[in-house]
């Protein structure tokens, strides 16, 4: 028998308020605290802090706080990912990021999802990772919907709803969020 989380990582349905993921999501909320009112500034303390909150991202990894996570273990990234200002970051499931990604400010990352049956919902959910390739830029603004992909040296305008994948090489706006050209790399 699987465990919540094993569950959720698998992206099946499972109970969020199970008390094994309710100790990793309060782990976490405190290393957030720490980084987000204690140091607010990235040094190395506030480095530490990420190592402990997301083992699975590369150490050349820059944070402006604040920035919120679920768990921080499923954010997985390359080196030189740059988050500004206000992110959030719903990680139930895998978020992976590739090598010299810029995050605007304000962008959110749901990986989290809900049954459409309002009953169930009261007390299930499910997640579906979200992939962002190299060299994609990320508007200040943007939402990123669960089982998004975005392909490699992409930019996505500031205020987008990426809904669906953004295949490389793309310039994608709007809400929902489409393709208007494709870049010349």
């Amino acid at each position: 028998m699987k465990t919540e989380k094993e569950k959720m990582l698998d992206g099946e349905i499972y109970y969020a308020n199970d008390k094994a993921l309710i100790a990793e999501r309060t782990k976490a909320k405190k290393l957030l605290h720490k980084l987000n009112v204690t140091e607010y500034l990235m040094n190395g303390n506030a480095r530490n802090i990420l190592q402990q909150l997301m083992p699975n991202a590369h150490k050349r990894l820059y944070i402006e706080p604040p920035f919120h996570c679920d768990y921080g273990y499923n954010i997985h990234s390359g080196e030189n990912v740059y988050f500004n200002v206000n992110c959030v970051l719903l990680d139930a499931m895998k978020i992976q990021i590739g090598n010299n990604v810029f995050i605007g400010p304000n962008v959110h990352i749901y990986t989290a999802t809900h049954p459409l049956n309002p009953i169930e919902r009261q007390t299930v959910e499910y997640a579906k990772p979200v992939t962002i390739g190299n060299d994609c830029w990320i508007g200040g603004n943007t939402v990123i919907c669960p089982g998004v992909k975005i392909g490699d040296n992409c930019t996505i305008g500031a205020g987008s709803v990426v809904t669906k994948e953004i295949p490389p090489n793309s310039l994608a706006v709007g809400n929902p969020a489409k393709v208007i050209r494709k870049l010349n790399i």
